[in-house]
């Protein structure tokens, strides 16, 4: 396999916090001071020892870290062609990727003598890995969560009060994770002071895009290591669902220089590709402005955000981190949609196959690897980021789809 290195993105963001044209920091001027402290601190602590000795034993000996890489067998035999790995992100102390980049901020909050974490949940696992996070470094906790996902996520709605987080409802518009980022910002604010809004993906203004990118790494690295100690080589293509798009960050910074492996995100087309249908923001979005930075934006003419669906709800969301859409621009990484319908057919599938019951947002990457792999030829190797376990949507997949059980 040819693993010379294609491109060297590794200065990126700028030192405005761009890459390419997208990213930076379209704030309130009182937020500038605020922000600019923020990106000051975490510029110390990338290169404070004593933090990253910290950070490391809470991934190792609280998250349990490394997950490991597991080879989808009787999947990969079902379909033929390419063999599908997993990363198991699934099996992280609170059940997704989502603690890697929370404990991290938690530790930066801390340190820069905060009393309070602040964020935005979909489908509620960045906020029960914050409410996880706040309490062991004994931080208040509030979430901002759409009136709609609290309803469908009631499992995790529970879990975020029994850790001590105060789940606050966003009941503006649709009511989904957009408007939940609305209100958080809304709320941050009245108090950035005391608050620190931890950011629940690679999205936002300056520095959290590149913020929590680094945090996520772990999963590419980890995973590096691991199929080549499994294989002796590199996978020929990755794949991760892609919302807001920490997961696959993470997992695709550690394989950006590698020619040799195809880099594909997977966005949610929901219902069909009509406005309102889905959230395949790269797919049919335009350059635009939202939540404080420049990506690619599912929005009309007017940069009005479009109404946006998938059965995943943290993948509920009209713009994308702007690495990804600078990704996209370069042609480094291939971006494709899954439905609904193939999502909860993965759903099932992986769960009656292998005994693992994925997120429906994880669903999405599956869904794409259960199409792919029969078009590859034998011996070709496909690894997925399994970015969270799927407990949370049992109640949703039972009541809406429980006819398939039999």
């Amino acid at each position: 396999m040819n693993t010379t290195p294609t491109m060297n993105l590794s200065h990126l963001p700028d030192e405005r916090g761009y890459f390419g044209e997208y990213g930076g920091s379209f704030i309130p001027p009182q937020l500038a001071t605020i922000l600019d402290e923020i990106t000051d601190a975490y510029e110390h602590l990338r290169n404070d020892e004593d933090f990253h000795t910290e950070l490391a034993g809470l991934l190792r000996h609280y998250s349990g870290r490394p997950t490991p890489v597991y080879h989808a067998r009787r999947l990969s035999a079902a379909l033929g062609g390419a063999d599908i790995y997993l990363k198991r992100e699934d099996l992280n102390h609170t059940g997704a990727h989502k603690l890697n980049h929370c404990l991290g901020e938690a530790l930066l909050a801390r340190r820069m003598g905060k009393k309070k974490l602040i964020a935005e949940t979909g489908a509620g696992q960045h906020g029960v890995a914050l409410a996880t996070a706040a309490t062991l470094v004994g931080l208040a906790c509030d979430i901002y969560m759409g009136a709609v996902d609290i309803e469908k996520q009631r499992s995790n709605v529970s879990r975020m009060q029994m850790l001590g987080a105060r789940v606050i409802p966003a009941t503006a518009g649709r009511g989904t994770l957009k408007e939940a980022v609305d209100l958080a910002f809304e709320e941050y604010v009245k108090d950035p002071v005391t608050q620190f809004y931890a950011i629940g993906s690679v999205v936002g203004p300056h520095p959290f895009p590149s913020m929590v990118r680094d945090f996520q790494r772990v999963v590419g690295d980890e995973a590096r290591g691991q199929f080549q100690e499994l294989t002796g080589r590199l996978p020929d293509m990755l794949a991760a669902c892609v919302g807001g798009g920490s997961n696959a960050i993470g997992l695709f910074t550690a394989f950006l220089g590698d020619s040799g492996v195809e880099l594909v995100g997977v966005e949610p087309s929901g219902r069909g590709l009509s406005r309102g249908d889905h959230a395949a923001t790269l797919t049919l979005g335009r350059p635009g402005v939202l939540h404080g930075f420049r990506s690619i934006v599912l929005c009309d003419e007017a940069g009005i955000p479009d109404p946006v669906h998938s059965i995943g709800s943290g993948l509920v969301y009209p713009s994308v981190g702007p690495q990804h859409s600078h990704l996209r621009d370069i042609g480094r990484v291939r971006y494709v949609t899954a439905s609904d319908e193939e999502a909860v057919d993965a759903f099932f599938r992986l769960s009656r196959t292998e005994g693992i019951i994925p997120a429906l947002e994880s669903a999405h990457a599956v869904a794409f690897a259960i199409r792919e792999a029969p078009r590859l030829s034998p011996g070709a190797a496909i690894l997925v980021n399994l970015s969270g376990r799927g407990d949370k949507d049992l109640d949703h997949v039972l009541e809406h789809h429980g006819d398939r059980i039999s």
